[in-house]
């Protein structure tokens, strides 16, 4: 080996990979795909939940799927705004790639270190009903004419759900979300919420 190999060898510097941070969790949000728009040219926002996340991939349970590649622009609960292109198709949902700056990179770790440490805290529930997030999120709407509609449950209490699906029924549409009847009362960005008829 030459000096000058010698001294290129020398001035590597190997450096031990931080072990990333992965975490499972259920956070709400909302996302677009680029490429997706309506008859107005703008972008259609759908309801999601994060529920893997880490400084460099996401999977999100999403009401509609674009495809491998196109790119996702999400804003999730905690962390704000990010954008990638979805690298895999996944039962319900997809994974996405998240490319952002290494400051805004170090600042997702940062916040994901911060929900691994405190995410079996309790939180004070302010609602009259204690809302949770269903171990199955896929559920269908039945409308009255007999359409059958794939959605996604966001969370649920004893008088309601927050559901997402690719159409938002107007606001006194009588429906089943499952085997439960109810009404759509309201809607939000990416979904509705619906009020059971009976508890």
């Amino acid at each position: 080996m030459s000096l000058e190999q010698q001294a290129d060898l020398d001035d590597v510097v190997f450096v031990e990979p931080k072990e990333e941070i992965r975490i499972f969790v259920s956070v709400p949000g909302r996302y677009s795909l680029a490429d997706q728009r309506d008859a107005r040219g703008e972008r259609v926002e759908f309801a999601c939940r994060a529920v893997y996340f880490s400084a460099h991939e996401i999977a999100l349970a999403a009401p509609v799927n674009g495809k491998v590649g196109d790119r996702v622009i999400a804003h999730i609960d905690q962390f704000g705004k990010v954008e990638g292109p979805i690298t895999r198709l996944i039962t319900g949902g997809f994974m996405m790639s998240v490319a952002v700056s290494d400051g805004r990179r170090d600042e997702l770790a940062a916040k994901i270190e911060w929900l691994e440490s405190y995410k079996n805290h309790d939180t004070p529930n302010r609602r009259a009903h204690e809302r949770a997030t269903p171990e199955n999120l896929c559920s269908k709407l039945i409308f009255a004419d007999g359409r059958v509609e794939n959605c996604r449950i966001l969370n649920l209490s004893v008088a309601g759900a927050a559901i997402a699906a690719a159409t938002a029924p107007e606001i006194g549409t009588v429906l089943n979300v499952g085997s439960v009847v109810g009404r759509v009362v309201h809607h939000f960005a990416g979904g509705f919420g619906v009020q059971f008829i009976e508890r």
